[in-house]
């Protein structure tokens, strides 16, 4: 019997696949359990239909994160900083402190975890910080650390 799944099942199909399994196995679990349809001419044109939608609304958000990379690569963050002989600051500026200051100066929010600092920054001047926008889009955000009281 041909079932579209609606779910994950491990071993057998991943969602919106369309596949071959046994009678009762669709019947007494799949179906029974919520985790696939039979795959009749409705269900099928209704999940090439979900299938249209979700990619029309994967390239829309892909073009948010192209703008957004755009006004990202323009901007610069300022932080300032108590610091010590050579510029070394006490203390460091983490990826929370540029995501709060980037929604401060720039009313941009951009959630810490997609701020991809590999280590926090220790020293004053300009650093460039990788922002992951979109799984295909990745901004540079110039980040100015200066003296500060």
């Amino acid at each position: 019997m041909k079932v579209i799944f609606l779910k994950d099942v491990k071993g057998k199909g991943k969602k919106g696949e369309v596949k071959n399994v046994a009678d009762g196995y669709a019947h007494n679990f799949l179906i029974k359990q919520g985790l696939a349809v039979e795959a009749s001419s409705a269900a099928m044109s209704s999940l090439s239909a979900q299938k249209k939608k979700e990619e029309k609304q994967a390239e829309e958000e892909l073009k948010q994160a192209e703008e957004l990379k755009e006004k990202v690569e323009k901007l610069t963050v300022e932080l300032t900083a108590k610091s010590g002989e050579g510029g070394r600051l006490f203390g460091s500026i983490t990826s929370k402190q540029i995501a709060e200051a980037l929604q401060k100066q720039h009313k941009i929010k951009i959630d810490k975890r997609k701020i991809e600092l590999d280590d926090a920054i220790r020293a004053l001047g300009y650093t460039k910080v990788p922002v992951k926008l979109h799984t295909d889009v990745t901004a540079t955000l110039n980040v100015h650390v200066k003296e500060g009281n």
